[in-house]
């Protein structure tokens, strides 16, 4: 899928990140591959170890890309959740979420 230069796409992520919307989170992240993403997390409610590395291992291949990839909104769910496993994501937050 061919975008323009600079136009940013963005992901909301669904309330329940669990094993089984790792796939389709994967399938999501690497549909969006090749520009600026903003990822929505602030409807998440819970989310699994999984998803998180997910969203990690995304978050690697934007910056071996060279392009943004940012958290523009987090709920305290999700945030709480990535401090209990010990990710930090401070990083990756949009200067407005900070």
């Amino acid at each position: 899928m061919a975008s323009k230069k600079g136009e940013q796409k963005s992901l909301k992520l669904s309330a329940v990140l669990d094993l089984n919307e790792a796939s389709g989170l994967r399938d999501n992240l690497m549909s969006l591959r090749g520009g600026a993403l903003a990822i929505d997390a602030s409807g998440v409610e819970r989310v699994g170890a999984q998803c998180v590395q997910i969203l990690m291992a995304g978050a690697k291949a934007w910056e071996a890309d060279k392009q943004p990839f940012s958290f523009v909104k987090v709920s305290d769910a999700f945030t709480k959740t990535l401090q209990l496993i010990g990710v930090n994501i401070d990083h990756l937050l949009a200067k407005e979420s900070r």
